[in-house]
């Protein structure tokens, strides 16, 4: 059987939400007992709690809810690429090692010397085609106990670059992929000018460089402007 990684971070009461944003909050409504033989429960929370989706309604007044958008984006080959320690911005020289842009070698945040023969990758970086679907680990670990309000985010001329390249969807292991106080959300209007997708608070602390089957679908929400999804990679 093929290992699967586990990318979703635990939902709880305690999860770290966008400051204003809605926490999870679960209550019962009906508990096992002599008159009732299930528990029931009702939940609220913000679509954007845990891994998630953003939908083009997220960043565009016109964009298509989560419901409405096509699910090929979210499952299919994709590469993880470590870019820990790049500060604020994922630039795209973070990126470069695992892109065939440089000469493949041990660069910051790199798991894998060239020639390497780790079977999710193939070989050294820039031997196999990139595949349409890109995640970046900026964390060594990722906060799970709080907000992170220095949050590292993608540079929108990165996102151009993966645009550029044939990538379909972008994910990062922080809370959004444009910094938290950016008000113009360069990334996001990017996306949406490149109809690209995106997942954003995934785990990867324990996901080593390669290239891997992701699989996120969203929730058929027919009005919400996220998704959570359960995301997982699994070997190729």
């Amino acid at each position: 059987m093929k290992k699967l990684w586990d990318i979703s971070p635990p939902i709880h009461a305690a999860s770290p939400v966008f400051p204003g944003d809605t926490a999870y909050n679960q209550q019962w409504v009906a508990s096992i007992s002599p008159g009732c033989p299930v528990n029931v429960s009702a939940i609220t929370l913000s679509p954007h709690v845990g891994a998630h989706a953003d939908a083009p309604l997220h960043y565009d007044p016109q964009g298509a809810a989560i419901g409405a958008v096509e699910l090929q984006a979210f499952i299919g080959p994709c590469r993880v690429i470590h870019a820990i320690g790049c500060g604020p911005l994922v630039r795209p020289e973070h990126l470069a090692h695992a892109l065939g842009d440089s000469p493949p070698g041990r660069s910051q945040g790199e798991s894998a010397p060239a020639g390497d023969s780790d079977p999710r990758s193939g070989g050294a970086w820039g031997l196999n085609p990139l595949p349409p679907r890109v995640l970046v680990r900026v964390y060594e670990c990722m906060p799970q106990d709080r907000f992170d309000t220095a949050l590292p985010a993608f540079a929108p001329e990165t996102v151009a670059l993966l645009a550029d390249r044939g990538v379909v969807l972008i994910g990062i292991d922080s809370a959004s992929i444009d910094p938290a106080e950016s008000k113009a959300l360069e990334s996001h209007q990017t996306i949406r000018r490149r109809g690209l997708r995106v997942l954003e608070n995934l785990l990867l602390d324990d996901v080593p460089e390669g290239d891997y089957e992701l699989i996120a679908l969203p929730l058929k929400l027919t009005t919400a402007d996220a998704s959570p999804v359960r995301a997982v990679l699994r070997e190729l």
